[in-house]
């Protein structure tokens, strides 16, 4: 159903999964091994994220272990004092391997909380978009040709092709609003926003600003990053699953050379990283009048500063400075998320939402709310508050969200890993993701990503981590949220109560990717996926028959 008032909120029902037991130890020693690593030539980095992650395994190793060598030598020389007839000691002994056994037990390296299986075809929220609920999947193998480390960079025009990048993002486009051209899908989207915001049935006006946030996460501003700050250029981090400079730059084109856009008018970056030289160079030749955001403005780049727009957490959080929009965000008329398709060691999984986290700040940034304390690894329970939620429906972010975009041209894990992965399930067949995502439903975007992430996996099962797609409930049914949070970010008080967000739910299976719009287009009340065939698409229009399948 579109709209939840007559759902009992309740979750589906599922099955469990199961962790082999001897995975625990081993996964504690890898924990251990990485962390010390990784902090011992720099303390700091000790309240890293993954570092956050890898702490309590690490430690919860080291002391089961301990338990697991003292309880044994306890008991060995128990054994010994008994056949000396040394019955005290030799009781002793056997006392002091008892407690240590049970302590070892108590403290086995915690094992990683994973989510039931999933029921699918069960929607929940409201669906949003011109075509309600309506998600665009285009995969186009031609768009990677990159054989990993050792060929060259992944973000090399050699390996990712612009013309076929710039083909994909258009072809998503038109299959969004269904439109035969990129012109026309423009116009509809700017009209659809206009009258939804109650601005009248207008497109783009000249002089409006659109600002993009994308995710370029490898380049915090810091030591973590991979930009040296002293000559902008990338020296670490090479080949991170950043969103791609062919995707920007395909997205500045579609703006300018087809919305109409003036290049003055729009911002695009991650206000927390820098801007390597490698990502900036190509979309600086081509339109030098945008703004491109960065965490220090330095070499052409614009920095970013508060605004006087409050941001509220609907957790009420003491003790914290006030959170502030950034002013390229406050200023602009309309938003667009740009993020990419990556599994996450402390989310579960990054897309559109927790996108969202660099549009703010940094989510640990001293004296003010920790964004990380609502994430699943720390809380895993469903029915939970989620910041992510809060972070979607502020007025600047998702209301002036005008489309959602997910770059899965390479798929990763982060952080863990510096390069992208391939993929196994069909169509994929070990090789690259080649894939862009497109909705006007941020939760229907994120949803369908997660199906993708959960199906694939990754060693560290972190997309089937229990609580990775609670955030999707409660932005789906934000009106009434199985947490009972009031989330209201706009205000201090629980004054204005987020409507729903979008809708959610979990496909029928891998192999047919059907939701519940595809399964019944009339009827359907969640999510339709559509998929374009890049092959099989002319500039004249799309194939008919299968509307799930362009």
């Amino acid at each position: 159903m579109s709209d939840h008032s007559n759902n009992d909120h309740s979750r589906p029902k599922k099955g469990a999964r199961h962790w082999p037991l001897w995975l625990l130890p081993l996964a504690g020693l890898l924990s251990l091994i990485w962390f010390l690593i990784r902090v011992v030539p720099r303390p700091s980095r000790a309240a890293y994220p993954c570092m956050q992650v890898a702490a309590p395994m690490a430690s919860g190793f080291v002391v089961w272990l301990t338990g697991v060598v003292t309880s044994l030598f306890a008991l060995r020389k128990g054994k010994s004092f008994l056949r000396q007839s040394r019955t005290a000691l030799a009781w002793a002994c056997l006392t002091i391997a008892l407690a240590t056994g049970v302590v070892t037990l108590m403290t086995m390296p915690p094992r990683l909380a994973l989510a039931d299986a999933v029921t699918p075809n069960q929607p929940i929220g409201v669906a949003k978009g011109i075509h309600p609920g309506r998600v665009v999947w285009v995969h186009d193998p031609g768009a990677t040709d990159w054989l990993g480390p050792g060929d060259g960079h992944l973000w090399e025009s050699d390996h990712t092709d612009q013309v076929v990048v710039d083909r994909m993002l258009g072809l998503a486009l038109r299959g969004l609003t269904a439109e035969n051209s990129e012109a026309e899908a423009w116009d509809a989207l700017f009209h659809h926003f206009n009258a939804s915001h109650g601005n009248g049935d207008v497109g783009y006006l000249a002089g409006e600003k659109i600002a993009i946030k994308v995710n370029l996460v490898g380049f915090l501003e810091g030591s973590w990053g991979g930009v040296d700050p002293a000559t902008y250029d990338l020296v670490r981090k090479i080949d991170y699953m950043n969103t791609s400079p062919q995707m920007m730059l395909a997205l500045l084109r579609q703006l300018v050379n087809v919305a109409g856009v003036d290049p003055a008018h729009i911002s695009i970056g991650d206000p927390v990283t820098l801007f390597p030289n490698q990502y900036y160079q190509p979309l600086y030749d081509e339109f030098p009048e945008v703004s491109y955001l960065d965490a220090l403005g330095d070499f052409g780049r614009t920095v970013v500063t508060p605004s006087a727009v409050d941001f509220h957490w609907s957790v009420h959080p003491t003790g914290v400075a006030q959170d502030k929009v950034l002013t390229s965000f406050a200023e602009a008329e309309y938003f667009i998320n740009l993020a990419n398709l990556k599994s996450h060691g402390g989310a579960g999984i990054t897309l559109c939402g927790k996108n969202y986290y660099g549009w703010l700040r940094r989510p640990s940034e001293a004296g003010l709310y920790e964004m990380h304390a609502s994430l699943p690894n720390n809380v895993p329970a469903e029915a939970s508050y989620r910041c992510i939620v809060d972070l979607m429906g502020h007025a600047h972010s998702g209301g002036k969200a005008l489309v959602y975009l997910v770059d899965g041209l390479y798929a990763g894990v982060h952080p863990d890993d510096d390069v992208p992965t391939t993929w196994d399930f069909e169509p994929f067949n070990g090789d690259w993701t080649s894939s862009v995502f497109a909705s006007q439903d941020p939760v229907a975007i994120d949803s369908v990503g997660f199906d993708f992430l959960q199906q694939e996996g990754d060693p560290r099962v972190y997309p089937q981590m229990a609580g990775a797609d609670d955030y999707l409930t409660e932005a789906a049914l934000a009106d009434d949220p199985p947490s009972g949070t009031f989330y209201d970010p706009d205000n201090a008080g629980d004054l204005t109560r987020l409507s729903s967000l979008g809708v959610h739910e979990h496909w029928n299976n891998p192999q047919e990717k059907l939701y519940s719009r595809n399964l019944d287009p009339v009827n359907g009340q969640g999510i339709e996926l559509v998929i374009a065939d890049p092959t099989s698409v002319f500039s004249d229009g799309f194939e008919t028959g299968d509307t799930s399948r362009w």
